[in-house]
């Protein structure tokens, strides 16, 4: 068993959580990481083609690093974190994308008109210019993947 409790995933961030009992690899974190990292990639690219219907043009590689947690309230603020920064990343792409593609700015112009905005300021955009509810996209987008 590989003692892993839950995951998180955003964009090309995942989170393992594993069960505090767990004494996989003797809890060497240089080898949980190692192994971790190994088999997340290799299923990354060998189900590929299970989810995207374009050739994967370059190899993925990933880092690792293991975190423990003292308390299981530090791990919810930490997934908390995650989850929050996935969403302010996300709407910030979100509007910078739509302003290049389809507003036909050039990403040095979106970015200035983004800069300093806030997330109400990044709605308003959306909606306004693009017709688009960002509560409207898919939830994984906006919140990753538990």
């Amino acid at each position: 068993s590989s003692g892993i409790n839950a995951e998180y995933g955003q964009s090309d961030e995942y989170s393992f959580v594993f069960k505090r009992s767990s004494t996989l690899y003797g809890r060497r974190a240089s080898k949980i990481i190692s192994t971790v990292c190994s088999m997340f990639t290799s299923h990354y690219v060998y189900n590929w083609n299970k989810h995207f219907q374009k050739e994967l043009k370059y190899p993925p590689s990933f880092d690792g690093r293991a975190v423990l947690y003292p308390t299981e309230r530090d791990l919810r603020n930490y997934l908390n974190w995650r989850q929050a920064d996935c969403h302010i990343n996300n709407l910030y792409n979100t509007c910078f994308w739509a302003l290049v593609q389809e507003g036909e700015m050039s990403p040095k112009e979106a970015e200035k008109k983004l800069n300093g905005t806030l997330s109400g300021d990044k709605n308003e955009l959306l909606f306004t210019q693009f017709d688009v509810n960002y509560n409207d996209l898919p939830a994984i987008y906006r919140k990753g993947l538990l």
